[in-house]
């Protein structure tokens, strides 16, 4: 039997994560409106077949009616050095304004919200792989804005019914058909170091270079757009009413800096000079998740967790947008 069709708000459906997200929704049958104000995303993010309302998070209030049957929350401002020297505009934009989200979605009569968290909310890992249960300190307002939502999201299921689910991710890699990752400024190491197989960079900075890991350098969990995609769709059917369920994305396996270079390397076929910088303040040696729960609770499995697979995505799409740059 086909799964049938909803209605959901895509908030950040411009973006990265948020339009596979939404393309992920409408191959599964399903009715979506995006609501971004561009601000980081681009328009043609947007996937075909998706209703596009230009506005702020703030604007959901003008959207949304009893005939959507959920949203799915991105919107947010999310450079953690920004966040560092700009606080002020992530409580505005990343706290304040889910908290008008979710006071229209109470109004609206919408009662399910999967939410886009971060791996950030952990702060420095006292354990690896991290679990759901470990301690919260975040070490930047990035991160702090972040939990802050998540316990908002907590006290609206207990006073209000809310079915809510917060998936926590690590780094999102690759790309989805036309769907790909590209940031103005860009922070992400995959597509840094694509710029370098581009000519658009002279070479890939290594923070560090003595880290107590395998090569000495800092190691990390990269998942898969599409995969991370496909949670959110089982985080919709898992949400219960009343109930706030908080579950990680990762792939379960950490990639070293070197190692990301290499499958560039591999990959692109081409030269990728690196250079050794001193390391920076706060970059913990490991970071990886625990996916247990996501696997029991919404019977989640990535597929994509190849290194070069990702890599061969995401290269494929850094192409296309040279191809078609002006």
């Amino acid at each position: 039997m086909s799964q049938p069709t909803r209605k959901y708000l895509v908030t950040g459906g411009a973006g990265y994560v948020g339009g596979v997200v939404a393309a992920h929704l409408l191959e599964a049958g399903h009715a979506v409106t995006v609501l971004d104000d561009l601000s980081t995303g681009f328009a043609e993010g947007v996937p075909a077949g998706a209703d596009f309302v230009r506005g702020r998070i703030q604007d959901a209030a003008d959207v949304l009616d009893p005939s959507y049957d959920g949203v799915l929350h991105f919107a947010a401002s999310s450079q953690v050095g920004e966040s560092v020297a700009d606080p002020e505009k992530y409580w505005r934009n990343n706290v304040a304004g889910s908290l008008e989200l979710i006071a229209a979605m109470r109004k609206a009569d919408v009662r399910t919200l999967v939410f886009s968290s971060t791996a950030a909310t952990y702060g420095e890992p006292e354990q690896v792989p991290i679990e759901e249960t470990a301690r919260t300190a975040p070490t930047n307002p990035y991160g702090a804005t972040k939990l802050a939502v998540d316990h908002m999201i907590t006290g609206e299921c207990a006073a209000h019914g809310l079915a809510a689910v917060s998936l926590r991710y690590f780094n999102v890699a690759g790309a989805h058909g036309r769907h790909g990752e590209r940031h103005d400024p860009e922070s992400h190491l995959i597509p840094l170091v694509l710029q370098v197989a581009l000519g658009r960079r002279p070479h890939i900075s290594v923070y560090g270079d003595d880290y107590p890991t395998p090569d000495g350098t800092c190691v990390r969990d990269y998942i898969h757009v599409a995969d991370l995609a496909e949670a959110h769709l089982l985080a919709l059917d898992a949400a219960r009413p009343g109930e706030h369920l908080i579950c990680n994305l990762g792939n379960g396996n950490g990639f070293s800096v070197r190692e990301v270079v290499e499958a560039v390397r591999r990959v692109t076929g081409r030269d990728i000079p690196a250079v050794t910088a001193e390391r920076r303040p706060g970059d913990p040696a490991v970071l990886v998740a625990s996916a247990e729960r996501a696997k029991a609770v919404l019977g989640w499995r990535p597929s994509r967790t190849d290194l070069d697979g990702i890599v061969a995505d995401a290269w494929a799409f850094a192409r296309s947008l040279e191809e078609n740059r002006p």
